[in-house]
């Protein structure tokens, strides 16, 4: 057996496995959930409450490295006067938290402390620090005594508390005694907020954050070892909840997977800042986060776009990968997780195969089950449209929530219809429950079959694909089924589509017999494609670039109707030089 194919076998999953999106615990066993009712009452105890009240800290006893380089463009903004994030500013003099006239990715930008990272990343301490101060003094104004939504919730405070223990230096160089009290009674009455809070936001990066912000204040505020033994039990809690068994974080987003690891990391330089090990389960989550998350990068080692995910750069992410400490491989197979990597000759083949993920655990999740990207070297060529959850602000609403969508992504669409159900409210609906899948490894290369029940209510068809890469990373086969849910069948004919966004930089030549086109990519790489079983059409798409701006593309777009009996179609991309 090859190298290849052992680490395939170690790595494998069982033929027929399913994949079940379920209301469940977020994986939380019986015991699992009375042990945490348990330890939440324990906590609220008074003898719990009598030792953490008591003076407020005068002082941090650590400062932590903040290992993580900021945005540049922000940054300067902020040396500028302004406060910038996704296309939307707002001048430093103006900011009025009162009256919060922003969107909510800005808000929380803005309320998290995000931007002290920005702005260390571009000038020196005594440049920034006035900028920050200005910042702060006006968010303790308005929020340092009044508990409130959305300043006080607990994923946010577990942030600020991880910027302003890392950038402590900005936010307190002043002379004015009575603003650096404020900060440290802000941040001592936040910890204690936190430690009755973590527990009640969502499972996933928001609870992950806000039991970072418990250890971190610990780690940093006098006295602050009850806290600490508190805050390791509670964040072990929530990363069993809020992480599967492969690494993957079950929001199912790549962005909100480098998220989390970059909560860890700063954990991290908490726990280094006080000469002390982080705990050991800590490390190991990061390692295996850290291995999922390089398995959703392509050939140019950027993020592929799901789950709203824009395609982040290589740059960045290595960037990221690299202060964790963590050295490993792109995890091929991410059972629970749902993404599934095929890699051979420098082709990279990132396939989504799970359900959706729950609308209690994630905004803005994507009906894009069985969808697929593509690259080759470098150079993407099948991508999604991506970027829902980071979009431009000047990007129209109806384009955002157009980008959920099944029909954004390279897969199937049934009757113009999501497999999933988006809802109104942007809350995720009745459609894919189940997923089966299948993959197998051998000389001959990767070759994954999976199938979903999302249009089987509706419609009464599966959707089936079976996708297989060749060793050489020269061809893909590919081939879409509608197969019969049950004995129960339809009348007439249902249409349906498969599509392939291509990315922007891909140049197309459909050829004359108008079933086939040649795909060039910037290097001069040119693919075959082939499609038989439907009308083969070129049509106008969209991409959402690394800055969240749209991009115009081009899509390649198989159309056919499946009589009730079912209807398949099949595809190949051959590299031609």
């Amino acid at each position: 057996m090859s190298d290849e194919a052992a680490d395939s076998a170690a790595d494998g999953v069982e033929p027929g496995k399913r994949l079940v999106r379920t209301g469940g615990s977020g994986g939380l066993s019986l015991a699992d959930r009375i042990a945490e009712r348990l330890q939440r009452l324990a906590w609220r105890s008074p003898l719990h409450k009598m030792r953490l009240r008591g003076r407020h800290p005068l002082k941090l006893i650590a400062v932590a490295d903040d290992p993580f380089f900021g945005d540049v463009e922000r940054g300067n903004a902020l040396l500028d006067g302004v406060v910038l994030f996704r296309g939307e500013e707002r001048s430093i003099a103006g900011l009025d938290f009162a009256r919060a006239d922003w969107s909510k990715p800005f808000g929380e930008y803005l309320q998290s402390f995000a931007w002290l990272r920005d702005l260390s990343s571009v000038t020196v301490r005594v440049t920034a620090a006035p900028i920050a101060e200005a910042i702060t003094a006006r968010w303790l104004a308005v929020h340092a005594d009044k508990v409130s939504e959305p300043a006080w919730r607990a994923d946010l405070w577990g942030r600020r508390i991880l910027f302003w223990t890392a950038h402590a230096p900005l936010i307190l160089s002043a002379n004015d005694l009575v603003y650096r009290s404020s900060v440290l009674h802000a941040l001592a009455r936040g910890a204690r907020h936190l430690d009755r809070a973590a527990d009640r936001v969502p499972l996933g990066v928001p609870r992950i954050a806000a039991w970072c912000g418990v250890l971190a204040a610990g780690l940093m505020i006098p006295g602050g070892d009850p806290r600490r033994a508190f805050g390791e039990t509670g964040l072990k809690r929530a990363l069993d909840g809020s992480v599967f068994d492969d690494g993957g974080t079950v929001g199912r987003s790549p962005a909100g997977q480098l998220d989390a690891i970059q909560l860890l990391t700063m954990l991290c330089e908490c726990y280094e800042a006080r000469r002390l090990d982080p705990p050991a389960f800590v490390q190991a989550m990061l390692a295996k986060m850290v291995t999922a998350l390089l398995g959703v990068c392509h050939g140019d080692k950027g993020l592929a776009s799901y789950q709203g995910t824009g395609p982040l750069s290589g740059e960045t992410i290595a960037q990221y990968v690299e202060a964790t400490g963590v050295r490993t491989r792109p995890l091929k197979q991410a059972r629970e997780w749902g993404y599934q990597r095929l890699a051979h000759g420098g082709t990279v083949l990132i396939v989504d195969a799970a359900p959706p993920p729950l609308s209690r655990l994630v905004e803005g999740g994507c009906a894009s089950t069985l969808a697929f990207e593509l690259s080759d070297g470098k150079h993407r060529i099948v991508v999604n449209c991506g970027g829902s959850a980071m979009a431009d602000a000047g990007v129209p609403g109806a384009l955002t929530e157009g980008l959920r969508t099944t029909a954004a992504h390279s897969t199937l669409v049934l009757a113009d219809s999501n497999s999933t159900a988006i809802h109104p409210d942007g809350t995720l609906g009745r459609g894919v429950i189940e997923v089966e899948l299948a993959r197998t490894e051998s000389e001959n290369g990767s070759r994954v079959e999976a199938s979903h029940d999302g249009y089987a209510r509706r419609f009464g068809f599966l959707h089936r694909r079976v996708i297989a890469l060749a060793g050489d990373g020269c061809d893909i086969r590919g081939e879409d089924m509608l197969i019969p849910a049950d004995k129960r069948r339809k009348k007439g004919t249902t249409p349906f589509a498969v599509r392939f966004h291509l990315h922007p930089s891909v140049e197309i030549s459909p050829t004359a017999d108008g079933l086939a086109a040649i795909l060039r990519t910037p290097e001069g790489h040119l693919w075959q494609f082939r499609a038989k079983g439907g009308a083969l059409a070129l049509e106008d798409s969209i991409w959402i670039d690394g800055k969240g701006q749209p991009v115009t593309s081009q899509q390649l777009v198989i159309t056919a109707e499946s009589p009730p009996g079912g209807a398949n179609v099949s595809w190949l991309f051959h590299r031609a030089k």
